[in-house]
């Protein structure tokens, strides 16, 4: 009787192993948060940093190559509804995916907003309209996936593109006048994790030039400094640069913020005689805010009339 007692909590006690363990797995993948797909920021890569379709023979796990394709992922929905679509330049992946059930896959939907576009709330709004357009077109790969019953794991990712850093010398030979510019698809087979954006934070410093009060010329003591700014950006041809102008509290609001504009240009002006591209250069005016030196003295006004130079 007692071996049979036993056996009997020996039982229980395995049941309960085995259902702790199975309520903890599941409150395990309830606690586990799931991963927003977004990609913040806008990022500075080039169409050339990326592989293209016709540069492979065959997919593999073990390429860490990142492809580009410019297949307007919009038309993913129309083609996820039909049997037997016509998923044009995206085919081979659908042919990949389909012949090796196991195979992994990144797949980035990316977008631009026209660069023309500089109203901030207007960008925004339009930001918001391009990520809810590339999520329904990934949500419907996604549910072609499920529907054909394909195992293979995959990586949704929405990110946004500087449009004319992404196109480059080719930039004004393909302008685009929507306001979103559906740019294409970054697809990454391999199963080493490498990021799809390469991050470079190695920009350079540079000091604010500095300005007689009353003043927007630019002194002969700087010029040195804006030959090696100049010499930078042109050799990091993915880097812009802020110009911020601001001026000192001697004078009206108005005032203040039209000379610091016109420190600003002035600085733009020297960097495009240098051949910096204009787009690359952008300019801000903040007046008499931000004061770094004593509004009262002379010196403290030199310190405050001058123009920020920040690499981004």
């Amino acid at each position: 009787m007692k071996k049979i007692i036993s056996l009997i909590a020996i039982v229980l006690l395995l049941a309960g192993g085995d259902a702790w363990g199975q309520t903890r797995q599941n409150s395990n993948r309830k606690n586990k948060k799931e991963q927003s797909p977004l990609v913040e920021g806008r990022q500075k890569v080039r169409e050339a940093d990326y592989g293209t379709f016709d540069k492979f023979t065959t997919f593999s796990t073990k390429n860490t190559t990142i492809y580009y394709t410019p297949y307007n992922y919009m038309d993913i929905p129309g083609a996820a509804a039909k049997n037997n679509a016509d998923w044009g330049e995206l085919q081979p992946v659908v042919n990949y995916v389909q012949k090796v059930t196991r195979a992994t896959m990144t797949m980035c939907a990316i977008y631009a907003i026209n660069p023309d576009i500089t109203d901030k709330a207007e960008r925004n709004a339009l930001t918001e309209k391009a990520r809810s357009e590339a999520q329904a077109a990934l949500d419907a790969f996604n549910g072609w996936k499920v529907k054909n019953q394909l195992r293979n794991k995959f990586t949704y990712k929405i990110a946004e593109v500087d449009y004319r850093y992404f196109k480059g010398a080719n930039y004004f030979n393909s302008q685009r006048g929507d306001d979103i510019i559906h740019v294409g698809m970054l697809l990454y087979f391999g199963t080493k994790k490498k990021p799809l954006f390469e991050v470079d934070t190695a920009s350079r410093t540079f000091p604010d030039i500095k300005f007689f009060p009353n003043d927007a010329t630019i002194q002969d003591s700087w010029m040195t400094m804006l030959d090696e700014l100049a010499e930078y950006l042109l050799g990091n041809d993915r880097k812009s640069v802020q110009l911020t102008g601001y001026a000192d509290s001697q004078g009206t609001a108005e005032y203040c913020i039209g000379v610091s504009r016109q420190r600003a240009m002035e600085v733009k002006k020297a960097l495009q005689l240098r051949g910096v591209e204009a787009n690359r250069i952008e300019i801000e005016a903040k007046g008499d805010s931000d004061p770094i030196g004593d509004n009262s003295t002379y010196e403290g006004r030199i310190q405050n009339n001058r123009v920020s130079i920040k690499v981004l």
